[in-house]
């Protein structure tokens, strides 16, 4: 059931849900969230399907901002809000408002939304797209408990990462670290079939991937070892390779769907590991709505070192800022790697500390 408000308030659109709830049947409001969307009229089709996929798991209200370019003077200095209403089977398993802001009511969304949330539920708010540099700072971003963002959509995803570091709140995430969930629990459960010390390790991927950089970033807080950054042709994470005192650790997807696992004195196996699609990213995110710490202690690890240009296979790779000048980085790099400059961890500190073991993976 959808219903159409022109020119309207928050409190119709309130009225609204409850008439569309009483036609179709259900009073009863069973939802445990709000998702808030912020997005753009290009990008809403996509996100506000996948937040309906979502809501298979995770019944929420779902509001959907979109900020409407004024277009000439007399747009700019009249004010409205159109809103659509949708209830049912158009609205997933929870309820959707579509909020069309126009004029100076767009920069005060956050007055629009308050109005909407679920009484007593958590908050998250979304940004597919344009997201801003401090998440946690933005008026609606204020109202939510989790922000959720995509560095993979910005126009330079490694400066985004830096944003993302500077700003960190906790309560922060971001998408790019959603999509390596699988590469993090496979690469933690290679390391418990074995007994041994990791030495090294080479991430290679795409180039320019947040997926990718958070990957060694992560590797390389959790490892105390370095880490080497080389590119491939993609699909986004190609290859994780591990140097250690037990032989070489390989984990291969070449296709972006099954990946081949390799460790010393075991047969190759494959294993899924597909590349997955924005509703079951976001239905991840959702299933948790406590401070990550993980996943800040990577952002923030590997920060300083975001800056280093990433070249082309064959180039000679530049060394890390932390690192002497006689320990060039293409020595901490696993055996038969290919040639690519690093994002590594610094020589100062994996000289103080023994290689760490398997269990600092997990």
């Amino acid at each position: 059931m959808k219903i159409d408000l022109t020119d309207t308030t928050a409190s119709k659109v309130n009225k609204a849900l409850v008439q569309g709830r009483r036609a179709i049947g259900t009073p009863a409001v069973g939802m445990v969230l709000t998702l808030v969307i912020v997005t753009d009229e290009e990008n809403a089709y996509d996100a506000l399907r996948a937040a309906n996929d979502a809501s298979r798991e995770h019944p929420s209200r779902t509001l959907v901002v979109i900020k409407r370019v004024s277009r000439t003077p007399r747009d700019r200095t009249s004010s409205r809000l159109d809103a659509e209403v949708r209830v049912g089977a158009d609205a997933g398993t929870g309820e959707t408002v579509v909020l069309r802001l126009y004029g100076e009511v767009a920069d005060h969304a956050d007055s629009v939304v308050l109005p909407l949330l679920l009484p007593d539920a958590p908050v998250v708010v979304w940004w597919p797209v344009n997201a801003p540099l401090d998440p946690a700072s933005d008026p609606l971003g204020a109202l939510a408990q989790r922000r959720v963002t995509d560095s993979y959509t910005a126009e330079a995803p490694v400066r985004e990462l830096n944003a993302r570091a500077d700003a960190y709140t906790p309560g922060d995430t971001d998408l790019s670290w959603t999509r390596i969930t699988p590469w993090r629990s496979m690469l933690a459960a290679a390391l418990d079939q074995v007994t041994c010390d990791v030495k090294a390790v080479e991430v290679e991927g795409e180039e320019f991937n947040p997926s990718c950089e958070l990957l060694a970033m992560w590797l390389a807080d959790r490892l105390d070892v370095p880490v080497r950054r080389s590119l491939s042709s993609g699909p986004g994470l190609t290859a994780v390779r591990m140097d250690t005192s037990c032989g070489p650790i390989a984990l291969d997807r070449a296709d972006g769907s099954l990946a081949t696992l390799s460790i010393e004195g075991q047969p190759d196996r494959a294993v899924a590991l597909k590349r997955r699609d924005t509703a079951e990213l976001i239905a991840e995110e959702l299933r948790r709505l406590d401070p990550d710490d993980t996943y800040a202690s990577a952002l923030r690890y590997g920060v300083d070192r975001l800056t280093t240009a990433v070249e082309p296979a064959g180039a000679p790779a530049e060394e890390s800022a932390g690192a002497p000048a006689e320990e060039p980085a293409a020595e901490a790099a696993s055996d038969g790697a290919s040639s690519g400059s690093a994002t590594q961890a610094p020589a100062k500190k994996a000289a103080r500390k023994p290689p760490a073991k398997k269990a600092a993976a997990k």
